[in-house]
């Protein structure tokens, strides 16, 4: 192919100039300023966004933290080894002081005990026999001292020689020891009798401990063991969770903890249930500082040094809340440290939440 030809006039080894001509440096500034205009712009509605959603939410006088709700964790457990007869609570179910949640097979018992009642009525058979033979002694006894004393009398006037009222004496001591012997025996049967007593009690209320029942008013958490199971003594059945009991723990900067006294009134407001803030009390308030969860955040920032405050939900209101105790759901504690500040309508409190606040979903919704 031939080369292309250099134009008239135009130097040899020259590049031919390119079709399209180059922005002016003006307009390249222009672009370079308006995307640093944009930049700052963004930045600003990012800034004044984070400001906005960061502000405090809450008037003077009060101070707020997140954590969970929190219960005492309770568990019905056996006395003794045994294998677990049948469990007649499920999880979820709340049970009352002195229900029975479950039962330990005692068929071993029952039949020890069938054995130590056999075992009194014998001894009570053997305690008839020995006061009966007490008594045959007795009579014995008596007509043999008695026979003693008058050939004792007798031998002065020699109506008796001295060998027979000796033979009369042998015959008075040993009835005395047969008397002696008989008695024995009915103190030894009543020891029977008390020992198999005891036996059958003992038995009776390892029976009566085969029979779990609920300490307190609680809910269901979790079947720890099941019918059929073998469980060692001291073994785990259900664990309950304390309905009367119930409490969040947040932490607060040291700035406020020093200003929050026991006592003092408190809210607790659950994700799940934000309609629904929760009266509490300050009840504990850590005298030593420590460093924040890395799961806890406080309402402004992390600090590296907090105060753990425990805002124990009273008695009387947990019946009215029982539908949202649920150990382990996250929400906000709020603490009033200021008495003459008022609360915020929107965590004052006071609504009772309706039995069926979750309603269930799904298979078991679909079943009733």
């Amino acid at each position: 192919m031939s080369e292309p030809v250099a134009p008239l006039g135009s130097p040899q080894g020259a590049k031919p100039a390119s079709s399209t001509p180059e922005a002016p440096p003006r307009k390249k500034k222009s672009k370079r300023l308006l995307y640093a205009v944009i930049a700052a712009v963004v930045v600003a509605v990012g800034v004044g966004a984070y400001l906005y959603l960061s502000r405090p939410d809450l008037p003077p006088g009060f101070a707020g933290g997140n954590g969970r709700l929190e219960a005492n964790e309770v568990y019905v457990s056996s006395k003794y080894s045994g294998r677990i007869a049948e469990v007649l609570a499920n999880e979820g179910d709340t049970v009352e002081a002195g229900q029975i949640v479950a039962r330990m097979d005692t068929s071993a018992l029952e039949a020890q005990l069938r054995q130590a009642e056999a075992e009194i009525a014998a001894a009570t058979d053997a305690r008839r026999v020995a006061m009966t033979e007490v008594d045959a002694r007795r009579a014995e006894y008596n007509f043999a001292a008695q026979q003693n004393a008058r050939s004792r009398r007798l031998v002065s006037t020699g109506a008796v020689s001295a060998r027979e009222a000796e033979v009369d004496t042998a015959a008075m001591l040993s009835g005395r020891a047969q008397l002696a012997g008989a008695q024995a025996s009915v103190v030894q049967s009543s020891s029977t009798i008390e020992a198999a007593r005891a036996t059958a009690d003992r038995l009776r209320a390892e029976i009566a401990d085969a029979v779990l029942v609920a300490p307190i008013r609680a809910r269901v958490e979790t079947r720890l063991a099941e019918p059929g199971e073998v469980v060692a003594a001291g073994g785990r059945v259900l664990s309950l969770i304390d309905l009367a009991d119930v409490y969040m723990f947040v932490f607060l900067p040291e700035a406020i903890s020093g200003k929050v006294r026991v006592g003092s009134e408190a809210r607790i407001v659950l994700d799940a249930a934000p309609q629904y803030p929760v009266r509490a009390f300050v009840s504990y308030v850590s005298p030593a500082a420590q460093f924040t969860p890395k799961t806890v955040e406080t309402a402004e920032e992390r600090h590296n040094l907090t105060f753990r405050v425990k805002l124990q939900v009273p008695r009387e209101r947990l019946r009215q809340v029982e539908p949202l105790v649920k150990a382990g759901l996250p929400g906000m504690g709020y603490v009033r440290f200021d008495e003459q500040a008022a609360w915020p309508e929107r965590i004052r409190g006071g609504a009772t939440p309706p039995a069926n606040l979750w309603q269930q979903t799904g298979g078991a919704a679909a079943a009733k």
